[in-house]
């Protein structure tokens, strides 16, 4: 099985990705993780990081390439990442796009990362506004587009245990049997 989890920073990406490896067996490989660590080899915060990758798209698509490998090469594997469901269009079984208002993202990252939380909400807002710019300039992906998703969820709505609930609910109840929605998206540039 091939999950990918998406959505911007503070959607609970990371905390329902980890949890759905864990319950279903799979390895799960994080691109932000891979970007925050590319950011502090080089001495960069991921805000910093992110517009300097405005400035050299190999930054992007090094990550990005790497990541699609990724998942090429596994079917036991969670994807995690912003562009994870675009990255995988065409073989994920299941991709999932989680989303929260910018208040509730902002307040989660700024106790993750002992920070302001108007400082974590102008980060965030600089960090989404670069990538979004980047992702259509490079792949022609709307980054807001979310019709290529099996599953959408505000998880502002539920707390994480209900939230892993409901989505492991979701990909055990899954048909496998069928390919729909497992060719490549219209439009989309796959040149990671």
């Amino acid at each position: 099985m091939l999950l990918t989890v998406s959505g911007p920073p503070g959607s609970g990406k990371s905390t329902n990705a980890a949890a759905l490896a864990e319950r279903f067996g799979l390895a799960h490989v994080s691109g932000g993780d891979i970007f925050r660590e590319l950011a502090d080899e080089r001495g960069y915060t991921p805000v910093e990081f992110n517009e300097l990758a405005e400035e050299d798209e190999q930054i992007d698509r090094d990550l990005d390439r790497r990541l699609r490998e990724i998942a090429l090469e596994r079917d036991d594997l969670l994807l995690e990442s912003r562009l994870a469901g675009w990255l995988a269009a065409d073989h994920a079984d299941i991709k999932i796009w989680l989303d929260a208002p910018r208040t509730v993202r902002a307040e989660r990252i700024a106790d993750r990362e002992d920070k302001p939380v108007e400082v974590a909400r102008q980060e965030t807002t600089r960090r989404e506004n670069s990538e979004a710019l980047r992702y259509k300039e490079y792949y022609n992906i709307d980054i807001a587009d979310l019709t290529i998703y099996d599953i959408t969820c505000n998880t502002a709505r539920w707390g994480p245990k209900s939230m892993q609930k409901t989505l492991a609910t979701a990909v055990e109840s899954y048909d496998y049997d069928t390919d729909e929605g497992k060719e490549p998206v219209e439009g989309v540039v796959y040149d990671f």
